[in-house]
């Protein structure tokens, strides 16, 4: 009887992993508040959280030479701004020592809850921007990028952001950017934007991030089967039980 060769079997191809668009990431987010009940609040705490466990993949406790490494957390007024409180939270929590500067503060309750929790912990807000000298004289380890989220004109960047990636610009300590680097466009990396070292991406990368060189993770794991098979994200395996996987 012929033997049938198993060798020469065709391999499963793998569908490359999907880089969103603006309008496809607004989608997925309204998808999972609209017809998935999740709650914006929800939704900020599992980005924050896994952003702050990304930080401590990249840059473990032992590597950043300090037994309470200092991180200067600068948040935006909107959503990515509220993720990196979140994060600045659970840093603390990590025996990290984060500092926040949150030059406009949002209106709205949830972001403002998110503050409240951040001055419970004894996490201290800074009234002014430490200038590039001061960030480079190595007030701070690491600067964690909250600013400007998918949904930032970045053409029309008004102050204190656009003063604020100038000195992004000129530093020289590791920036982590939460999502999309702030300066970039969501669909096109940006020579005119920041250079961070880390980048987090939430739920699927951004089409910005498809030429992204530095490390790149991924919070996504959170996100119901259905979805992903409807925007064929073709999201990696993630190890074990972590929230977040590196690219």
């Amino acid at each position: 009887m012929e033997k049938t060769n198993h060798s020469s079997a065709e391999p499963e191809s793998i569908e490359p992993l999907r880089y969103l668009s603006k309008a496809e990431a607004a989608a997925i987010e309204t998808e999972l508040v609209r017809d998935y009940r999740f709650g914006q609040q929800q939704l900020i705490e599992i980005w924050g959280n896994a952003c702050a466990h990304a930080i401590t993949k990249a840059y473990p406790l032992t590597s950043l030479g300090k037994k309470q490494p200092t991180v200067l957390v600068i948040c935006g007024p909107d959503q990515n701004g509220s993720i990196g409180l979140v994060c600045a939270r659970h840093l603390r929590m990590f025996e990290y020592e984060p500092t926040i500067y949150h030059p406009k503060r949002s209106s709205q309750t949830l972001h403002q809850d998110f503050t409240v929790q951040c001055e419970k912990m004894d996490i201290p807000f800074l009234s002014y921007l430490p200038t590039e000298v001061q960030l480079i004289n190595d007030a701070y380890n690491l600067v964690i990028d909250a600013m400007l989220g998918p949904d930032e004109d970045r053409i029309n960047i008004k102050e204190p952001y656009s003063g604020i990636l100038v000195t992004l610009k000129q530093v020289k300590i590791p920036i982590a950017s939460v999502d999309v680097p702030s300066g970039w466009d969501v669909e096109d990396a940006t020579e005119d934007g920041i250079n961070p070292e880390v980048l987090i991406s939430l739920t699927a990368p951004k089409k910005c991030a498809m030429n992204f060189t530095g490390k790149h993770f991924l919070a996504g794991r959170f996100l119901p089967y259905d979805i992903q098979k409807k925007f064929e994200l073709n999201l990696p395996e993630y190890p074990g039980t972590d929230c977040l996987v590196e690219l």
